[in-house]
């Protein structure tokens, strides 16, 4: 008696649940650059340019690159490698892909696209944001560049002097955020137009799929490219561009003893590389069955690694700038204190003497010294003053920007390109929504996919509309820390496991020589069965082990509280901490909802027989 397959078994019935639908009428990419591009587009976004050069910054710099490597290797690409593969042999989206390889595993489809959903949400949102600067940004001087007049007209706006002009125009005038989570306040209409542009270009481009997207993709990837290579020359030739680069790749081999470094160089990969999103799955199922996926998904991965590797360099040549003209203002307002206090001729200080003159007068004349008040001007402390996400494009390279020569015209470059970027990373989001749709079978075939297309962009822009609210910016960030953090991991442990241990692994390997020419080697299976599972379930229970030593807190914006302009600490109300919790599990339910349906249909065929011959 020939041995049973429940792997293919599985298979067939999946795919006559998913429909007869013809692998011939399925799209097809025009050419391989085009999916190379839409993968890389889909892969290098926003996290690129402002979180991976702050995660160096702040993680021993250079040092940080090792954790990072090791990830790639033995995270990173298998898992591509995977998803393309699977894509590219099944010509399905992530949903059919895994209710293919097991109906029980059609969860992890539907977790996938759960959490391209959630991530759309609030990712068009930040480039809402985006396209509301790049629109400012066609002035002379920048609006970022100075304090407002007051309500009188008689002086400055008090809650800019007290913090800055560039924090004034991002928390007050473009979010107006409220003090707390719990006042929504108002709708921002100037962002809810914005909102509503965005969506409406995300359509235009995605209307018909890779049809639209595939044409698109030429600019949208290509363009950021242009842009940081434009900023990287100019940064270069800026005065304190080595200052910036020197502290962001000088290694401190100390920093690799904490976990929480390893930890942010792992989660780094998923976000990095779009992995479990499901993005990457249909971009791969358009292409033709005998593509060469292994040579795709380690070429991408380390373009894609590069890329963040030399937006780094250009964002710290600039950052560096930025430090050391503060520096030197910090210098000035300290000298001018010294020659007024002491009645000193003017430019009797110059900043290189700065030192030597502060260390003579604290000798002679301490207690006048000290009446002044001086601020400590270390060179480190200003380059230490980084951050990520919207704090770096919106407030500190913001600021650096104002104070380059022709500043509105690389304002335009840098927000075109953080627009762009976003845009092509919104392709693979919304491919990873419709695709799954599509899969299902709930829309009738006489139903268009440029009004399904349509319907998810109405729906995700309703949503989304709670982001204009003065509160939004805490829902934000909330939905980024939350959406798609924890379940990444689970979904793509199961990925690893639903391939190796399911579908199986000689399988597997066998459609890989079939598409590729080669069987994988032992690098591949290795990583598959025992290093990748293992560093995943490592990977999960550290980030809960993080979780749980510090509930989940905000920075509020409160120009009330006695350290302003600092922003306040802040607890979640319970209600909060609800919607965190649902957003981090929401995904995961998915998975075991799926399963538990599919055990409960299993039971129910198996036991119709038994009460047909009851009856």
């Amino acid at each position: 008696m020939p041995r049973a397959d429940p792997a293919g078994m599985a298979q067939t019935l999946a795919l006559d649940w998913l429909g007869d639908a013809p692998k011939d009428g399925r799209p097809k990419w025009d050419n391989k650059f085009q999916y190379f591009l839409s993968c890389l587009g889909f892969a290098v976004g926003l996290g690129n340019v402002w979180r991976f050069p702050y995660l160096c910054q702040t993680h021993g710099g250079g040092a940080f690159l090792l954790p990072y490597a090791v990830a790639l290797v033995f995270e990173g690409i298998p898992l591509f490698l995977i998803e393309l593969a699977v894509g590219q042999r099944l010509q399905r989206g992530s949903l059919g892909v895994w209710t293919a390889i097991s109906p029980y595993l059609s969860g992890v489809g539907l977790g996938c696209l759960a959490v391209s959903f959630l991530v759309s949400l609030y990712y068009n949102t930040v480039l809402s944001w985006v396209l509301w600067y790049l629109l400012n940004s066609f002035q002379q001087p920048l609006p970022w560049s100075s304090c407002p007049l007051g309500l009188n007209r008689t002086g400055l706006e008090e809650e800019c002097q007290g913090s800055s002009a560039v924090s004034y125009f991002w928390y007050r005038q473009t979010l107006n955020i409220s003090a707390d989570i719990r006042d929504s306040g108002s709708v921002q209409w100037r962002l809810l137009v914005c909102l509503a542009a965005c969506w409406a270009v995300v359509y235009m481009c995605v209307i018909r799929g890779i049809e639209t997207t595939g044409k698109a993709i030429y600019f949208t990837a290509l363009f950021p490219y242009l842009v940081l290579t434009a900023f990287l020359v100019r940064g270069l030739t800026l005065p304190g561009a080595v200052h910036g680069l020197t502290y962001l790749f000088t290694p401190n081999m100390q920093t690799l003893q904490n976990p929480r470094v390893w930890l942010d160089a792992a989660t780094q990969i998923f976000f990095s590389l779009s992995l479990a999103f499901g993005g990457h799955i249909a971009f791969a199922s358009y292409n033709p069955p005998r593509n060469n996926c292994k040579r795709d998904a380690v070429a991408i991965a380390l373009v894609n690694s590069l890329t963040s590797l030399y937006a780094s360099i250009t964002v710290f040549s600039v950052l560096g700038f930025k430090a050391t003209n503060d520096h030197g203002q910090c210098l000035d307002r300290n000298i001018l204190s010294l020659i007024n206090e002491f009645d000193l001729p003017e430019q009797s200080i110059s900043r290189d003497g700065y030192l030597a003159a502060l260390a003579h007068l604290n000798t002679t004349q301490p207690e006048r010294v000290a009446r002044l008040s001086l601020k400590s001007c270390r060179l480190e402390d200003f380059l230490d003053k980084s951050a990520a996400g919207p704090g770096l494009a919106f407030i500190i390279f913001t600021e650096a920007v104002v104070h380059m020569p022709g500043a509105p015209a690389w304002a335009v470059l840098f927000f075109g390109m953080l627009f762009t970027l976003g845009l092509s990373s919104m392709f693979g989001n919304m491919e990873a929504v419709v695709a799954p749709l599509l899969d299902m079978g709930v829309v009738p075939r006489w139903v268009p996919k440029e009004a399904l297309t349509g319907l998810a962009c109405l729906v995700c822009f309703l949503l989304a509309t709670c982001f204009t609210l003065q509160s939004g910016n805490y829902w934000l960030e909330i939905f980024d820390s939350f959406a798609a953090s924890l379940s990444l991991i689970v979904l793509a442990f199961l990925e690893v496991v639903g391939v190796v241990y399911v579908y199986g692994m000689k399988r597997f390997c066998d459609d890989v020589k079939w598409m590729t020419g080669s069987r994988p080697g032992l690098y591949w299976r290795v990583c598959w069965t025992l290093v990748s599972p293992l560093l995943l379930l490592t990977v999960l229970v550290t980030y809960i082990a993080f979780l749980a030593q510090k509930p989940p807190s905000y920075r509020a914006w409160n120009p009330q509280y006695e350290w302003f302009p600092a922003r306040q600490e802040k607890r979640y109300p319970g209600w909060v901490l609800a919607a965190c919790a649902l957003l981090s599990l929401l995904p995961t339910l998915c998975v075991l909802g799926a399963a538990l349906a599919q055990l409960l249909a299993q039971r129910t065929r198996r036991w119709r027989p038994r009460d047909a011959d009851t009856r």
